[in-house]
């Protein structure tokens, strides 16, 4: 099934890092806002990264907590056709355009939530961001296996580390 995104990124003039996924899922979309699907431990994740209280389920309450720690917030995808969430089901991928929030926003650094979103960014967009992504584990119900392992955790602090970093002034740097 064709999917179009539909919605604008989440970022102001002083978010420093973006998040992405690749398309929103089904729950998603009948919710109205990305990550959506209640058994989506994405906000719970990238709370417990940011060492701060997960906000409230709804759109406002999420917004903020996004431009509030400097973090934008969208996905790879502009239109795709997808089986359901089956990221390994898309064809026909069709990319965001970023130059206008890369423009508009102190954004240095760009994550991607899962293999596919990491692969079609690194092949789609890295090209004209000049941003290499890096690859976060995926938050989707999908991957509960991996989500107990200490791994999981710690490659959801390199955002935290890249916000640090950016506060601060340091080089960041992947350990």
């Amino acid at each position: 099934m064709l999917v179009t995104h539909p919605w604008p990124p989440i970022y102001d003039e002083n978010s420093r890092v973006l998040i992405l996924g690749t398309m929103p899922s089904p729950k998603s979309l009948e919710y109205g806002f990305y990550y959506g699907n209640p058994q989506n431990c994405f906000w719970r994740v990238l709370s417990n990264a940011l060492s701060l209280a997960e906000p409230a389920p709804d759109r406002q309450s999420r917004t903020d907590f996004m431009l509030i720690n400097g973090i934008a917030l969208w996905d790879v995808l502009k239109s795709c056709e997808i089986e359901g969430a089956s990221d390994g089901s898309i064809k026909n991928p069709v990319a965001n355009d970023f130059s206008a929030l890369l423009a508009r926003s102190k954004i240095y650094k760009v994550f991607t939530t899962g293999k596919a979103a990491t692969r079609l960014y690194n092949s789609l967009c890295y090209e004209t961001t000049g941003l290499a992504a890096e690859y976060l584990p995926s938050t989707s119900p999908a991957n509960r296996a991996a989500q107990g392992k200490p791994q999981f955790g710690a490659r959801w602090g390199l955002v935290a580390a890249a916000l640090y970093a950016a506060a601060s002034g340091e080089d960041y740097r992947i350990i």
